[in-house]
């Protein structure tokens, strides 16, 4: 656990502080996810990141410093069985804040904490951030591609077309206008 900071603390002492991040971990392993104030959260983060390093290590040792700051055997025995291994792979950033609306009673603001489920490679990371440099890349270059000659045809066809249809139409008032006048002759 790290060493509390001086100045204000969450709770009215270090010891407070101490336990509040106790409980709000164990609530985190517990349920995977909890919904605090921005500010405990970010004081949670790296309470969690720790604990789930050693959880990673998975020894004797890591057992005994992680039961330092969680009591209940049930949620360490998930974080050695459970969590350690599915992190195992991923060499950091275990956990995610989101924040979400503030709270109604006295508007404070409010973060979601939540593990971070999805599985990790490092194969998969290059693999996303390839994907998106070429979707950005084809999205730029849709936007600075002129007409195709194929594009420029089809226009210059439908302007034939709609000239074409200008003259038919003039054409057949030309008509009914000599009808109107043979009509008024008669």
């Amino acid at each position: 656990m790290p060493t509390p900071s001086k100045g204000p603390r969450l709770g009215s002492s270090a010891s407070h502080e101490k336990h509040m991040l106790s409980n709000l971990a164990t609530s985190l392993f517990e349920h995977e996810a909890i919904r605090t104030t921005e500010t405990r959260a970010k004081r949670l983060r790296p309470v969690a990141e720790k604990l789930i390093t050693l959880a990673k290590r998975g020894d004797l040792h890591a057992r005994r410093k992680v039961m330092e700051t969680i009591t209940r055997k049930d949620i360490v025995a998930k974080l050695f069985e459970d969590l350690g291994p599915k992190f195992a792979e991923r060499p950091g950033g275990y956990t995610r804040i989101t924040k979400i609306a503030p709270r109604k009673g006295d508007n404070a603001p409010m973060a979601l904490i939540e593990l971070v489920t999805e599985a990790y490679s490092p194969k998969q990371a290059v693999v996303k951030e390839a994907e998106k440099a070429t979707e950005k890349a084809a999205d730029k270059d849709e936007k600075n591609i002129p007409a195709t000659p194929a594009e420029e045809t089809e226009f210059a066809q439908s302007d034939e077309e709609t000239e074409e249809t200008e003259v038919e139409v003039s054409q057949e008032a030309d008509a009914a206008a000599e009808s109107d006048k043979d009509a008024d002759k008669e």
